[in-house]
């Protein structure tokens, strides 16, 4: 145990120095080539690795905490981490089971991994009672380097506020506090594994047989190794294959869409980085969700003012949009809603000029740059959005991606097969 403390010790230091380094060739930089401040930000950060990866995906997906620029540049942030070599793997698994044999676990392991990420690398297997399953194994000082970059970041977002004035940290100490909280139970595959539980718990409870998930294989999981069930089938992102293989493509958007509208309402979390990666047309053709590493939590309260803030949009509703707005956000300030619905209206009728079905049609940059003018109109009232809203208005620019290819001349919102205002609505959950 005093040989773990002193380790974790000596490589926080290392973090701390090795940090320090980049910082300084930032500065240098910053003095001899006059980047942008955002541009600048993005590209230190990216070099520092995982923890900063991760603190710059949630600058993007945060408009209402963060200025726009920084918002916009950090949209190009990085995810990409070399292999590491499968000695490692085999090394984690002997330290995680160490009171078994791993060759009474699994009878086979694939060296070569099957994705590699900033917090795992993945791994295609066999169990040795017949199971094809895969293994998530997380990488080296995660956890060390995630506290590390924390307690750094607390000083350095201190002097960053002092030398980029722009830069208005909206309450210094909450934000890192989200941030930990969010990355720490990233780490904990404990976690995740609960969330695909209470995800495939769902599926049952609702008879859905047009989606899966993988199961857990609890006895092989721990907090740094989760072991899953192994499925088969494409990504969307192949989405030629999908096009060759599907039917109906729309049919497959028109159930991932339906399946995971419904899990805002009836589960624990919902799956919030839903991109076409961690979607799957499987062999069998039912539609695979994977990796439930990253999850947010919305009230449902919240969600079905979402919903009717889209369908009073529709209905160029600007009260009702106002109305609902307040039910979205959190205010400790008297609004008046007649005149927050004036600023919607000026601010949706420019954006969609004649026709307010056009929002739901437009590139997903321009409905990010929407969110963020409804964002900061609603700033301008007092209202401070939860922290999950904008990772739902994230996952509808998903859908979004997904529908221009894989159903482009169907308007998926008007498709009677989505269900989703009839199933969301507090009365029919």
């Amino acid at each position: 145990m005093k040989k773990n403390i002193w380790w974790d010790g000596l490589r926080s230091v290392g973090r701390m120095g090795e940090t320090a380094v980049v910082v300084a060739k930032a500065g240098i930089k910053y003095a001899t080539e006059k980047p942008s401040n955002a541009k600048l930000m993005r590209e230190t950060f990216e070099s520092l690795g995982s923890t900063y990866i991760k603190l710059g995906q949630f600058i993007a997906s945060t408009p209402s905490l963060f200025p726009r620029e920084y918002v916009e540049e950090f949209q190009g942030c990085l995810d990409q981490t070399p292999t590491l070599p499968f000695s490692y793997i085999q090394q984690v698994l002997a330290s995680e089971f160490a009171d078994r044999n791993l060759n009474e676990i699994f009878s086979w392991i694939d060296e070569q991994p099957l994705a590699s990420a900033s917090i795992a690398q993945v791994h295609a297997a066999r169990l040795v009672s017949g199971e094809d399953v895969v293994i998530k194994v997380q990488k080296p000082g995660v956890e060390t380097i995630l506290y590390t970059d924390l307690n750094v970041l607390h000083w350095a977002t201190k002097l960053l506020e002092k030398a980029v004035p722009k830069v208005k940290f909206a309450s210094l100490a909450d934000i890192v506090e989200e941030i930990k909280d969010r990355m720490v139970r990233e780490v904990d595959f404990i976690e995740e594994a609960r969330n695909l539980d209470d995800f495939i718990q769902y599926l049952n409870q609702t008879h859905n047989q047009a989606a899966t998930a993988p199961k857990v294989y609890h006895q092989y999981s721990t907090r740094r190794v989760l072991t899953m069930q192994r499925l088969y089938g494409v990504p969307l992102t192949d989405f030629e294959v999908v096009k060759k293989y599907a039917k109906d493509p729309s049919q497959v958007l028109i159930t991932a869409m339906n399946t995971w509208f419904g899990s805002l309402m009836m589960c624990n979390s919902f799956h919030a980085d839903l991109h076409a990666g961690n979607l799957m047309l499987l062999e069998d053709g039912r539609i695979g969700f994977i990796d439930f590493g990253i999850v947010g939590q919305l009230k449902p309260e919240v969600w079905t003012a979402c919903i009717s803030f889209m369908d009073a949009l529709q209905k160029t509703d600007y009260p009702a949009m106002a109305e609902n707005m307040l039910k979205m956000g959190m205010t400790d300030s008297k609004i008046d809603p007649q005149v927050l619905a004036q600023d919607l209206e000026r601010l949706f009728s420019g954006v969609m000029l004649a026709d307010p079905q056009e929002l739901l049609h437009t590139n997903p940059a321009d409905l990010n740059d929407i969110m963020m003018d409804m964002v900061a109109v609603g700033e301008r009232h007092g209202i401070r959005f939860p922290r999950d809203f904008a990772l739902l208005f994230k996952q509808m620019l998903y859908f979004d991606r997904f529908m221009r290819v894989l159903a482009p001349y169907t308007d998926i919102y008007a498709d009677q097969r989505l269900q989703m205002i009839q199933n969301l609505h507090p009365q029919h959950s």
